[in-house]
């Protein structure tokens, strides 16, 4: 299997992390390296401890014990919004937005707030517009309520507002889950185009078609452990993550 060293090598090095929740082991002893402009796959069985690791990448959990380092700073103990003015953004499994605001004050809000560049108000704006545009958004819906949107527009909104921070890692919990096949086929390409705009990927997902088809290297969790990781040709024919995960989908 394909292994990297931790230290030295990536924008985004995740060391010895462990995460208890009172009695329970959420995560045990993962490392994980992201290298810029990669897409990492990020799979495993429900209850793995996949969220739990992006959350703490983002800052809005904090590890039991480990590291994160960005760009070699230690990120850990810093707040989410630190974090993310740092270059690391994170979408959520359930949408996260503000259902009063439009479509576009909702991207606003990451143009304005995510980074530290103080962009003017129509500055924002445009921006917004053009992110909305890039990730498929139908600009006729610029201003309607979030609260009126369906869901896959609101993923795209999400997405659109993650970018407007201007992340040198994105954090991508399960993008494509409720989309059709084709509106998944757009996806890929969409992350796609991200990541050749200079941004790094880690992403969750549980489609094995959608994580074969962006990533570069793929890590499994089971309980918590990392378990694999390799290209995505060695994971898929990796004997234990047949039985802990693969073969437990192909019985769904």
């Amino acid at each position: 299997m394909t292994t990297l060293s931790i230290r030295g090598c990536g924008l985004l090095v995740v060391e010895g992390i462990t995460k208890q929740i009172g009695g329970l082991v959420a995560l045990k002893d993962v490392n994980l390296v992201i290298r810029e402009n990669e897409i990492v796959g990020l799979v495993g069985p429900n209850g793995a401890g996949k969220t739990t690791l992006l959350n703490i990448i983002s800052g809005v959990s904090r590890p039991t014990s480990g590291a994160v380092t960005f760009f070699g700073e230690r990120l850990t103990g810093k707040s989410p919004d630190q974090i993310c003015k740092r270059g690391i953004t994170k979408t959520f499994q359930l949408v996260q937005l503000f259902p009063e605001m439009s479509a576009r004050e909702c991207v606003m809000v990451g143009s304005l707030f995510g980074n530290h560049r103080s962009p003017r108000m129509e500055e924002a704006r445009g921006e917004a517009t053009r992110l909305l545009e890039f990730v498929g958004f139908p600009l006729e819906k610029g201003d309607t309520l979030v609260r009126d949107l369906n869901v896959v527009e609101l993923k795209r909104v999400e997405l659109a507002r993650a970018l407007a921070s201007h992340p040198k890692l994105l954090l991508l919990d399960e993008l494509t889950t409720g989309l059709t096949p084709k509106e998944s086929d757009d996806a890929i390409e969409l992350i796609r185009k991200i990541r050749d705009s200079g941004t790094s990927i880690l992403i969750i997902e549980h489609v094995m078609r959608v994580i074969m088809g962006v990533s570069e290297r793929i890590v499994v969790l089971d309980h918590g452990e990392k378990i694999a990781e390799g290209f995505p040709s060695e994971v898929v024919n990796n004997q234990r993550v047949i039985e802990t995960y693969l073969g437990e989908m192909c019985a769904i």
